[in-house]
């Protein structure tokens, strides 16, 4: 372990996702650690995710995309995440570890990820999205029956 703050970048940051699809663009954060996920991988050199091949996906979406936002403006927050095509649901007992809350974005269906992603992450009050659509994946090692199938950016 070590202080993020210590070091000018990593090296390999190696973690997995709820869903990947064919551009290597990822929603993750199902266990609510999407924001420090982000800041890991955006210092990372090279991001490998490693997941089963039940996360491939063609189309982002089918997996509920998390949103960590700052407590207060949950509610408004919720509205614009409608407004933006989803159906927001407050995961209830849940506060992550910079003591914000998660809304858990269901029924989207994410044809451009990088233009969702920037869109939620610009609504005031959201701290970030779990679409890792800017900085996906460098590698991906899927699982698979018959072995790993290791697909390279």
């Amino acid at each position: 372990m070590f202080d993020l703050n210590e070091v000018d970048s990593l090296g390999i940051y190696v973690d997995g996702a709820d869903e990947i699809n064919g551009h290597m663009q990822m929603i993750k954060g199902g266990g609510a650690a999407l924001t420090r996920e982000k800041i890991i991988a955006s210092v990372a050199e090279k991001f490998i995710c490693i997941a089963d091949a039940s996360k491939q996906v063609d189309i982002l979406g089918k997996f509920p995309l998390p949103v960590e936002v700052i407590p207060m403006a949950r509610s408004a927050v919720a509205r614009q995440l409608v407004k933006l095509g989803g159906r927001p649901e407050y995961r209830q007992n849940v506060v992550t570890d910079n003591g914000n809350v998660i809304l858990d974005v269901y029924g989207m269906e994410i044809l451009d990820p990088i233009a969702l992603e920037n869109a939620i992450n610009a609504i005031p009050g959201v701290v970030t999205v779990g679409l890792f659509a800017n900085r996906g994946a460098d590698v991906a090692l899927i699982g698979t029956p018959d072995g790993v199938k290791t697909i390279v950016k």
